[in-house]
């Protein structure tokens, strides 16, 4: 093979040595200003000739190149040239063979095809950081070499050793992989590891980490039982990536619980979270639902700090859309939330969850929510199954780009004999020496109609007498006794129209008050209080029911 005729043929060599015929000097025009004194000093006998760089011999300058060469001609790519790097890499090639039989390393790295590209289009092609069976990584060039005067066309192979690069590359990636698997482990460790289960909701949770490198993010949910058959149930979304957004999240979680125990109204609860989440990272914006189920309202009470609506699907099939009212979202400040309500009846389902189960770069967010609505309206089922068809419905995969948490939870409609563990009684009091004594009757003769042992009989009794006469003496009307079983607990509660909160507190002997509280948390597995909506306060205590009687 010719070397010196294909190395005229590389792209540009013919161009250059034409343009360096036409701009030599010649002798006799030296020094007459046509070119540069410099140059023309240069070229004096006296000093020796540079030669230009388009007269170096080509296979000298390649042979002593740092980086990989190989030139290979036709169809089957017969090897033309390798130059000594190339050689010492890969080992002596035989000139004239296939490159398939003749460099087998270009066929393990799949770059033969690559090779009829470049000779068809006449285009060059580059290929990044391929790592060959040696374990060193090359970047790939592959360059048309026209042969004018020859039928077939050939191929410069041109490759730079990129091995520190692609290990440093590599190392990032590494360090990328052991920050997210940080951030997973600390956002899971920070959510609920079990869901409380209340006794009127059946409640299921999910949350899918994003797929990209150290993308994950702040989504958190949770649920907690507030005691008197209320429930709480959040969900919120920390803005931002990685270990700083999961732990900011794991804050807000913890505050949340903190002070749902208050028993707040949601838009209070927010109120509070807002300010918190100012004083944690004024840079760190989350947005936030804050829910409560009563079923003896069957409503879902929420606030929202600029969190996605919640969608709940009623007994028929209709799927609502809770709107309004949405407050900026927390860390904002200078804002008053508001609580709003949706119907939450016996056979409804409801739906919490964060923007990476609706919110796609190619469409709107509303139109991801009413996909999701369509999702829910079809979606039957326990909430575990609800929860797993929503999120494949909406195309979560492994690898999806941002994190998603979704709650799904269930007022399950009762019939036959868990209707008959499900129970509620209420009596108006109208006040009056008479009040006690027909608080007294009714509560006895309701739990002796719901068949509670003796003993349990005689506790509530006694709860709710003194419930009562605590509202008679400090409270004011209207005034109501409620009494509520579950397949799990006997709840006693008494509203009326004070707001004052009662507190346990320790009598003297000489008091003449200040025992009903102390009795009342004595004999009950637990006890509380909270001001009502419309004004008031409501007291409650419950006893846990014996595994037979459930």
């Amino acid at each position: 093979m010719n070397f010196t005729r294909w190395s005229a043929r590389l792209p540009g060599t013919q161009r250059r040595a034409a343009a360096r015929a036409e701009h030599t000097v010649s002798p006799d025009r030296r020094g007459d200003g046509s070119v540069p004194a410099a140059r023309g000093e240069q070229l004096t006998d006296d000093m020796p000739r540079v030669p230009a760089v388009d007269e170096l011999p080509v296979r000298d300058v390649l042979d002593r190149v740092p980086a990989l060469v190989a030139l290979v001609h036709g169809p089957d790519h017969r090897v033309a040239y390798v130059n000594d790097a190339y050689t010492a890499a890969f080992g002596v090639r035989p000139v004239g063979e296939p490159a398939r039989e003749a460099l087998p390393e270009l066929d393990e790295l799949g770059l033969l095809p690559l090779l009829d590209q470049v000779l068809r289009s006449s285009k060059s092609r580059t290929v990044k950081s391929r790592k060959t069976p040696g374990g060193r990584s090359y970047t790939f060039t592959c360059t048309p070499v026209d042969a004018s005067d020859d039928k077939d066309g050939g191929v410069l192979v041109f490759a730079v050793d990129v091995t520190d690069h692609a290990e440093a590359a590599e190392r990032l990636r590494a360090s990328e992989r052991g920050q997210r698997e940080t951030a997973v482990t600390l956002q899971r460790s920070l959510l609920p590891q079990e869901l409380e289960e209340p006794d009127d909701l059946r409640i299921a949770a999910t949350y899918q980490p994003g797929g990209t490198e150290a993308a994950v993010g702040g989504d958190w949910y949770d649920v907690i039982t507030l005691g008197g058959g209320r429930t709480a149930l959040v969900i919120g979304d920390v803005m931002g990536r990685g270990v700083r957004a999961a732990a900011v999240m794991g804050q807000l979680r913890t505050a949340v619980r903190a002070y749902a125990r208050l028993d707040l109204p949601p838009h209070e609860v927010l109120q509070l979270l807002d300010g918190l989440a100012a004083e944690i990272d004024a840079n760190q914006i989350a947005t936030c639902v804050y829910a409560v189920h009563d079923p003896n309202e069957g409503r879902l009470v929420y606030a929202s700090a600029g969190h996605l609506p919640i969608l709940v699907r009623d007994d028929s099939g209709i799927v609502l859309r809770a709107d309004e009212p949405t407050g900026p979202p927390l860390g904002t400040g200078g804002w008053m939330h508001a609580s709003g309500s949706v119907p939450l009846g016996p056979g409804s389902t409801a739906v919490l969850y964060t923007d990476g189960l609706v919110e796609r770069r190619d469409q709107d967010l509303d139109e991801g929510i009413a996909a999701l609505s369509r999702a829910l309206a079809g979606a039957t089922g326990t909430p575990q199954v609800v929860c797993d068809r929503l999120v494949r419905s909406a195309g979560v995969t492994a690898d999806h780009d941002d994190d998603v948490a979704v709650l799904v939870l269930q007022h399950p409609a009762r019939t036959g004999h868990d209707s008959d563990l499900f129970r509620n009684a209420a009596l108006e009091l109208l006040g009056g020496v008479e009040a006690a004594p027909r608080a007294r009757a009714f509560a006895s003769g309701v739990l002796t109609s719901w068949r509670f042992p003796t003993e349990l009989h005689d506790l509530g009794v006694l709860a709710a007498s003194e419930l009562v006469a605590n509202s008679l003496q400090h409270g004011t009307p209207p005034m109501r006794l409620r009494l509520r079983r579950t397949d799990r607990r006997l709840i006693v509660e008494v509203t009326d129209g004070d707001d004052h909160l009662p507190r346990r507190r320790r009598a003297e002997p000489a008091d003449e008050a200040g025992r009903g509280i102390a009795i009342v948390a004595t004999i009950a597995s637990s006890w509380g209080s909270r001001r009502t909506p419309g004004g008031g306060k409501a007291v409650w205590c419950e006893f846990a029911l014996p595994r037979r009687t459930a």
